[in-house]
């Protein structure tokens, strides 16, 4: 899918476990929008907290989804938001499904799907992982993902159950004022 103003849009998975998740996790909304060029921030989900998906003796995670509008190609995206993650205390020591401070992951890219060296396009799970596809679904209602179909009927798959709304700084002041 090409983006409006030119360029493709990309979907980022993002989620954190470690430090101040929430804080990692909208830390790299702005992150996405100021460190990466030819790239904008053009939308972004709620955060929510949901278990891990790995090993379960590590704390919650924060997730997100944001969406970019760039016109980088996709390996340079990726290498973009690795930085990211290194800058953000990221440290790879190949450990699946570990605990992070910060993790992004590139879901998609417009319409495409790939196979290249440490890239894959949708990413590989995306259909198992509600903290991916409700977040998404919420983004970007009318959405299909290349291969799998859309994101409404990859969706029926999850309860929502295991996902919880993260309250967005401000959002508790709002709601207590406006029961006055």
């Amino acid at each position: 899918m090409t983006a409006t103003g030119g360029g493709v849009h990309a979907y980022i998975g993002i989620g954190a476990n470690l430090g101040d998740p929430e804080a990692q996790v909208r830390e790299s909304f702005v992150r996405l929008a100021r460190d990466l060029p030819q790239t904008r921030l053009t939308g972004r989900s709620r955060l929510f907290r949901n278990p891990p998906m790995g090993p379960q003796d590590q704390p919650d995670y924060v997730n997100a989804v944001a969406r970019l509008q760039t016109h980088l190609p996709p390996l340079e995206l990726l290498d973009g938001l690795q930085a990211i993650e290194c800058a953000c205390g990221r440290e790879r020591d190949g450990t699946r499904w570990g605990p992070r401070r910060l993790d992004l992951d590139l879901l998609l890219f417009g319409d495409q799907q790939l196979e290249l060296p440490g890239l894959q396009v949708p990413h590989a799970g995306i259909a198992e992982r509600d903290f991916v596809v409700l977040p998404l679904l919420e983004l970007a209602p009318g959405l299909r993902v290349p291969g799998l179909g859309s994101l409404e009927q990859l969706a029926q798959r999850f309860d929502g159950a295991g996902l919880l709304p993260v309250m967005e700084p401000g959002e508790a002041v709002a709601t207590a004022e406006g029961r006055g």
